[in-house]
């Protein structure tokens, strides 16, 4: 049965697998998402703390995506648990700040109905693949544009001037760099699952 054991007729992972589940690349993932109520309680209050503290706690989250990717792949502890959480909680972490955003002006709301519905799109293109067994992998545009994003929402919830920089034009501008990139790596992706979809038809 692999790594599951039949106890009272119900399949149960092994005290193995169970370990896995919580190792630190999926540790890492549940702080992200632990990351978004503190998030989005600081900019409940946009003053420069408040707006400075959701910024920090961001750029933290941020970073742990990057890690937690790092550290599954460099030391082979890959786990479904961490391929359907990875994913979930960074559209849960950049769909919520994006939205909170959203009454303090500082985002526009066709740019956020854009960007989440590209994500719902991609993650409906990538169901049917994984239904169908096709393998699409996944290009450096989305990794750019991951990092367009993750700058530009730090710089927005920043929002206010520091060190003579005015992080809301700065983190416009990387918004529009991510939105460009956003689309382009939807349109791609689209593209090679249909070449690969109706190849396999």
């Amino acid at each position: 049965m692999g790594t599951f054991h039949r106890t009272c007729g119900v399949l149960m992972p092994r005290a193995s697998e169970r370990k896995r589940v919580l190792n630190l690349p999926n540790m890492l993932t549940l702080a992200r998402l632990l990351c978004v109520p503190v998030i989005l309680t600081c900019l409940s209050f946009p003053d420069p703390r408040g707006s400075f503290l959701a910024a920090l706690f961001f750029g933290i989250a941020a970073v742990t995506d990057f890690l937690d990717g790092f550290l599954a792949r460099r030391y082979d502890d890959v786990t479904v648990l961490g391929k359907l959480m990875d994913p979930l909680a960074d559209k849960i972490l950049v769909s919520a700040t994006m939205i909170m955003l959203i009454p303090l002006d500082r985002i526009a709301v066709w740019m956020v109905i854009v960007i989440i519905a590209r994500e719902l799109a991609m993650t409906g293109l990538r169901g049917i693949a994984v239904s169908e067994g096709l393998v699409i992998q996944a290009s450096a545009l989305g990794k750019y544009k991951t990092l367009f994003q993750s700058i530009a929402l730090v710089s927005l919830c920043l929002h206010y001037p520091y060190w003579g920089i005015n992080f809301q034009v700065v983190g416009t501008v990387f918004l529009w760099g991510a939105l460009i990139l956003t689309l382009w790596s939807g349109w791609n992706y689209f593209r090679r699952f249909s070449q690969v979809f109706y190849q396999e038809k």
